[in-house]
């Protein structure tokens, strides 16, 4: 019988690939809802930039890593 292992990294990447649907989410939220009080780099977009970036190396561990 042969024994199969998952890799850490893949865990990682799924992980960060979650969290980053998570925050690209609250992201798209924020930028079809703007808040009445806005903060300063607000038109930067941050939560989306952020987002999908962590889901580009989410994407890339958990290939690499299968």
């Amino acid at each position: 019988m042969k024994e199969h292992s998952v890799s850490i990294w893949f865990l990682i990447g799924l992980q960060l690939a979650i969290y980053a649907l998570l925050i690209t989410g609250a992201g798209m939220y924020q930028y079809f809802n703007p808040p009445v009080q806005r903060t300063v780099l607000f038109e930067l977009h941050s939560g989306i930039w952020w987002g999908a970036m962590m889901l580009i190396a989410g994407v890339v561990y958990t290939v690499a890593f299968r």
